[in-house]
């Protein structure tokens, strides 16, 4: 019997690991750009500014996750 995966039964376990590394790393942008936002919300800051904490937010994350991928694969 053979144990080899045909190409219909279904994603590899590579596929799944780097589907959960993408998760990871949105979950992680994520919680940078939310962690912003919370800030600017506890300081009593008006809806825009929210916004705008939560987008810079996540362009910093998007920056760090970048940066981490670089050092790290070098």
């Amino acid at each position: 019997m053979s144990r080899s995966r045909g190409s219909g039964r279904g994603p590899s376990r590579s596929s799944g690991v780097t589907d959960g590394a993408r998760q990871l790393k949105a979950v992680f942008v994520l919680l940078v750009g939310l962690s912003g936002g919370s800030i600017a919300l506890q300081s009593g800051a008006s809806p825009l500014v929210i916004g705008a904490a939560i987008l810079g937010g996540v362009a910093a994350g998007s920056a760090l996750l970048w940066y981490l991928l670089w050092i790290t694969t070098e």
